[in-house]
């Protein structure tokens, strides 16, 4: 059904990785050892900003002084995900979207984690192979909503923004394919997938 596009890229976490409950226990344990409040449905809208953004959102928010610095509260969240990955995160049904083209058309994630972090993940989900790039925040100038992590994919792919078509599931990300002039399919409602993320 996709046929008409020239490139795929699936956003990762919540999209083309079930990886809700990881990032869940990731920024719980974080934000516990730091002290910072959690709030469920604050922490469900900033899904897709990256990390050192959303902490900052975070004390803001709440009016807390940081008890360290931004990067060391990153390095200490990317430690808890990179420590119980593999015991989270499988691929979502848009495998099959992945597996049917993988290999006829490019195909890239363009993601709010950073690049790294995101290749260990679709590691550890067994489907790095059907991936050409990896585009994570620390790629871009600017992450989503900002069209920049989108129209990095596409330059990498080769083809031209408006002959590709993004996988979302987020509304940050679905901005960033609209202001990148991509064909956006918001992945809850056209496929009934559902980021499992402080629901």
């Amino acid at each position: 059904m996709y046929d008409q596009y020239q490139a795929i890229i699936f956003d990762m976490d919540g999209t083309l990785v079930d990886s809700g409950q990881l990032h869940e226990v990731g920024w719980t344990q974080t934000l516990n050892h730091y002290q910072i409040p959690i709030d469920r449905p604050l922490m469900r809208s900033l899904a897709g900003v990256p990390t050192k953004r959303t902490i900052e959102i975070l004390l803001d928010t709440f009016g807390v002084s940081a008890t360290a610095s931004l990067d060391e509260m990153n390095d200490y969240k990317e430690r808890v995900v990179a420590e119980v990955a593999h015991q989270y995160v499988k691929p979502t049904a848009l495998i099959e979207v992945a597996n049917r083209y993988a290999g006829v058309k490019p195909i890239s994630i363009g993601t709010g984690a950073y690049t790294d972090e995101a290749r260990a993940i679709i590691g550890h989900c067994g489907i790095a192979h059907l991936i050409d790039h990896v585009v994570g925040a620390d790629l871009v100038a600017h992450p989503k909503p900002a069209p920049d992590t989108f129209l990095r994919c596409a330059q990498l792919m080769g083809v031209a923004p408006e002959h590709c078509v993004v996988f979302e599931d987020s509304k940050l990300g679905l901005e960033a394919a609209q202001r990148a002039g991509m064909t956006g399919i918001d992945v809850l409602d056209v496929l009934g997938i559902e980021n499992d993320y402080f629901l």
